[in-house]
């Protein structure tokens, strides 16, 4: 199985532009607007319209059907962490079969209470109820990976997604709660108790981050700790997705599609469905289980694998009908850490034979690359390498 996109199915992007025009406020004007202003995503007021921003329409070749739900496997973490050595081989190999090809699963017994998914949904359902002039106060400040979007639209002017955001750096140096400290800055004091929550959420993702990349060392047969150390110290993302009703949401997208730049998601997903998954030519849609999280690897790891994983090419639809909700924690490296396989992998010669597939690069490299340079798409990482090959010539 092979999940590179054809170009017979998706569309190829354009490069990021950087002069962005004066925004215009698309909930109160015609849908005729000039495809090329900045839009305020304010969902509340566009619902009463009957046709969605021209901004908001993607080309038919990316909003191609799903056909079938995904057959992923699901991996219960309690088992490889705690079964004799067969029942951790078994886990390894299904992961390794799947990451050879697609990219993605799903785990259960992941050790993570439900109670503190239940508060960090509920407090994703408080802060996006906001009237959008208290959510903008959390506006996203160009170049930073922190704060709030409406549509992504201070970004991109076209193909803008059906969704709003918060996100924020999760830093594992032990220095202090930069989550608490985020929300009680920036959102301000009354959300003190919210930073708490996901101070929590996040510290728990990155413990099961670390035993999944613990599975992730077993299944490419290097020593099961080189990842854990790899990420140690990393600033990793935290993004709450909140994908309004739509009018019209076989125009649109909540999510286009696009592979990850980071090295790993974990992903909670509620229960409305959307996310799909690019696999054997065709999309697939993605089953929400109430008590597992969902996987995928990001173009970092198919990096640091030399190629064996494939990073996966995701997507998300919305409805017209209900919200849907997720919380995605993105595994990074520290900025300054050189990407490079591990010796384990190197011996046996890039993607399994001849040399390797990718040179070395730091994070912040790729991470500044997708901010100001490239849209992240179907082909990230190749862009990324072709710039990064041709800025170190000149």
């Amino acid at each position: 199985m092979d999940s590179t996109a054809s170009s017979l199915l998706l569309c190829p992007p354009p490069l990021l532009s950087l002069n962005k025009p004066n925004a215009t406020n698309v909930s109160s004007s015609s849908s005729s607007s000039s495809s090329s202003s900045s839009v305020v995503f304010d969902s509340a007021s566009m619902r009463s319209q009957s046709k969605i921003p021209t901004q908001f329409i993607w080309p038919p070749c990316d909003r191609r059907q799903r056909l079938d739900e995904l057959n992923e496997p699901v991996i219960d973490m309690l088992e490889f962490a705690c079964g004799d050595a067969s029942v951790r081989r078994r886990s390894a190999a299904l992961v390794r079969s799947v990451c050879t090809s697609h990219g993605f699963f799903q785990v259960v017994n992941h050790g993570i209470d439900p109670s503190l998914i239940s508060a960090a949904l509920e407090s994703m359902d408080a802060f996006f109820a906001l009237p959008l002039a208290r959510k903008s106060k959390a506006r996203r400040v160009p170049g930073s990976m922190s704060g709030y979007a409406g549509a992504h639209a201070d970004r991109f002017s076209s193909k803008l997604p059906w969704k709003e955001t918060l996100s924020f750096r999760y830093g594992n140096d032990g220095s202090g709660r930069p989550i608490v400290d985020y929300f009680a800055s920036i959102p301000g004091e009354d959300f003190a108790q919210m930073g708490e929550v996901y101070q929590k959420y996040c510290e728990a993702m990155h413990g099961v981050s670390m035993a999944i990349m613990e599975l992730l060392a077993t299944s490419l047969g290097v020593e099961k700790t080189c990842f854990r150390r790899f990420f140690k110290g990393g600033s990793s993302i935290m993004r709450l997705n909140y994908y309004p009703p739509c009018q019209e949401p076989e125009l649109t997208l909540g999510t286009g599609p696009h592979c990850d730049p980071t090295a790993l998601t974990i992903l909670y997903q509620d229960q409305v469905g959307g996310l799909e998954v690019f696999t054997n030519q065709k999309w697939h849609s993605i089953r929400p289980r109430r008590d597992a999280l969902v996987i995928n690897i990001g173009d970092t790891f198919t990096a640091l694998s030399d190629g064996r994983y494939k990073s996966c090419l995701h997507r998300a639809v919305v409805n017209r009908q209900s919200v849907r909700r997720s919380l995605a924690f993105f595994l990074c490296p520290k900025e300054d850490k050189v990407v490079r396989p591990p010796e384990g992998l190197l011996s046996r010669g890039g993607g399994g034979c001849g040399p390797r597939k990718y040179p070395d690069f730091t994070w912040s490299e790729l991470l500044k690359f997708t901010q100001k340079h490239y849209r992240a798409d179907t082909t990230t990482l190749q862009a990324f390498i072709q710039w990064l090959l041709s800025s170190s010539a000149s």
